[in-house]
């Protein structure tokens, strides 16, 4: 019996159909940007490719995955349980195909992150990173999500994790690769119990300008209304923590970091939804232009090779052979514009000495 129930097993588990990891890849990149056309630029395909390997994905699957909406589409329950499958699968596939594939990297690397987000997907990230490069040494440096952009130009950084606004993701960033790694639900948080969101106007703890999150809950108090004020405002999310727990203020906090004695709130408390954000791995790319260092021009004979020819360009204009007698307009029976030519021609010589060996006009 026990070796009639394997083959069995075997077959009822051929028989279910396998994912594929680049209709994978286009449902996480849907649900991350929250948009077709916006998904689309990002994989370099059409809108309407998409929604047919989508439509084929719920097919094979059996389920709806997303409510699509006038501007935008959102998960459904079903979608949101693959959203984490499709994530891990990619991660085990780009992992597995590295282990053969990529070249065994040795040395340091820099990388910044914000300490709020350190915390919470550090961990995971480095993990990863130091199955697949063990021998790689990872210097990590805390700052501002604002700043990490900076310092990456600047050469102080070699990669970084920030924090995006849910609309900054198909932003094109000169020089830059932007890879979204996790996005996350932002909600308001107030102390439970307390009476900080029936305030008007409503207190709220902010991060400093700059922060994705503080001008994604302005943003939504503006165009519901709310009338609010901003009594707090801090440098990472422990200061917010603090002044919601303390029922000072609310606070835009990511879902995973509200616990007891904190708790969500919602439109019931008068406060209208926030977006959801992302954090994104970002790594410089720009390399210099082979036309953005200076090349000397075509040079003839007779001219002096030591001398860059950018730096004296007007010798490029000088005509060799004698030069003519300046024009007079009296002298040009056509008229002005041969008085013009002629000028033009008298030009080409620059006024320089007939004795010294001269270079073609280009």
């Amino acid at each position: 019996m026990p070796h009639d129930a394997e083959p069995t097993a075997l077959r009822q588990s051929s028989t279910l159909p396998l994912l594929d990891s680049a209709v994978l890849r286009s449902f996480v990149t849907i649900a991350e940007t929250g948009s077709f056309s916006r998904a689309a630029r990002l994989l370099f395909r059409t809108p309407a490719a998409l929604s047919m390997q989508i439509k084929r994905l719920e097919e094979t699957l059996e389920r709806p995955l997303f409510v699509r909406e006038a501007r935008q589409v959102r998960l459904t329950p079903e979608g949101e349980m693959l959203l984490g499958y499709g994530r891990r699968l990619l991660l085990l596939n780009e992992e597995a195909v590295a282990q053969f594939l990529a070249p065994k990297l040795e040395g340091r690397v820099r990388l910044g992150t914000p300490d709020d987000v350190g915390t919470r997907i550090l961990p995971a990230l480095l993990s990863q990173f130091a199955r697949t490069h063990p021998g790689v040494q990872v210097d990590v440096i805390g700052g501002r999500s604002a700043d990490m952009r900076f310092r990456i130009d600047r050469g102080d950084l070699d990669i970084a994790l920030v924090t995006l606004a849910a609309n900054e993701a198909e932003r094109e960033r000169p020089g830059m690769r932007v890879d979204i790694v996790y996005t996350e639900s932002l909600v308001w948080a107030g102390c439970e119990g307390g009476v900080a969101a029936e305030r008007r106007p409503v207190p709220v703890a902010l991060a400093n300008p700059g922060c994705p999150w503080r001008a994604n809950a302005l943003s939504a108090l503006h165009r519901s209304g709310v009338r609010y004020r901003v009594a707090y405002t801090c440098e990472s999310t422990v200061g917010q923590q603090a002044a919601a727990s303390a029922d000072l203020a609310i606070a835009p906090l990511p879902a995973s970091s509200v616990s007891p004695p904190l708790y969500m709130l919602g439109s019931e408390d008068g406060l209208p939804p926030l977006d959801p954000y992302h954090v994104a791995l970002v790594r410089k790319t720009r390399k210099p232009s082979p036309m953005s260092s200076p090349r000397p021009l075509p040079i003839c004979s007779g001219y002096d090779r030591s001398v860059s020819a950018r730096a004296v360009p007007s010798q490029l204009h000088r005509r060799a052979g004698p030069r003519p007698p300046r024009p007079h307009r009296d002298a040009c029976p056509s008229g002005w514009p041969a008085y013009r030519r002629s000028l033009r021609q008298y030009a080409a010589y620059g006024g320089r000495d007939d004795a010294t060996p001269g270079v073609v006009r280009y």
